[in-house]
């Protein structure tokens, strides 16, 4: 069945995101901004926990990457539900991502880094219907993405 994401592309395997999703998504992030540093920690930790092999593809001091991590998060959530409005910024971050040297398999390291941060960061707070929120958001974003990063071409080797 092909359904229209929340982000407002077609994807076979995504229902639209529903309103209490969005909400569900919104109000836990909130729960998360006191703590966006730490967050931001965990997550890289993670990520090079899982992917040790994506480690290479940042810099060596994170500062201003956790910066920008937490801050197109931010970008993201705010928009759930007028997501039209940053489809474009969308499509350009997974083009950029390309430049980097990600790839498709990346996505999944992170998706599950997201959901670990986001598990100890909200504790109790993170049910099960919150983390099919997170995982719906995430996926269709990716989704967004990857799509965008498909029609560039490969990064040329150094």
């Amino acid at each position: 069945m092909h359904s229209t994401s929340g982000w407002g592309t077609p994807t076979p395997e995504h229902d639209e995101m529903t309103p209490e999703q969005v909400t569900m998504v919104q109000d836990s992030f909130k729960k998360v901004v006191p703590i966006a540093g730490t967050a931001a920690d965990i997550f890289y930790d993670r990520l090079f926990e899982i992917a040790p092999d994506v480690r290479s593809l940042f810099p060596h001091d994170l500062a201003e990457q956790k910066k920008k991590l937490i801050a197109m998060l931010a970008t993201a959530v705010t928009n759930l539900h007028q997501v039209h409005k940053i489809m474009g910024a969308v499509e350009d971050l997974g083009k950029r991502h390309v430049s980097y040297g990600v790839t498709a398999k990346h996505y999944e390291p992170v998706e599950a880094a997201l959901l670990y941060t986001l598990e100890k960061g909200l504790g109790a707070d993170f049910t099960p219907p919150v983390k099919s929120a997170w995982t719906e958001a995430y996926m269709t974003l990716a989704g967004v993405m990857q799509k965008a990063a498909s029609s560039m071409p490969p990064p040329k080797e150094k």
